[in-house]
């Protein structure tokens, strides 16, 4: 399950469970979408994977399955990454 976390980690703006501001990779770096698509170029800084917007959670849902309150910040921000390489079988296809 998600966990839905309450912030920005670039610039620590607030993202609600209802917030479809926020980004998220496979392992839940949580980003808001102008960080997203500015500074990291949909790009995680922290593994290298695709920022996609993450799904709201239903609030009726929220009374049992909550939104964390752990907060994670970078504490120097966040730098641009590179892209990462094109898989060589996206390239033949």
């Amino acid at each position: 399950m998600l966990e839905l976390r309450p912030n920005c980690e670039c610039c620590d703006r607030d993202l609600p469970p209802a917030s479809r501001a926020a980004m998220i990779c496979t392992f839940e770096c949580t980003f808001c979408a102008d960080c997203a698509a500015g500074v990291l170029g949909g790009v995680c800084p922290n593994c290298g994977g695709e920022l996609v917007r993450r799904p709201v959670r239903p609030a009726g849902k929220l009374a049992r399955f909550p939104a964390s309150t752990t907060r994670v910040l970078k504490p120097d921000g966040c730098a641009a990454v590179a892209p990462p390489a094109a898989d060589p079988e996206e390239r033949a296809a």
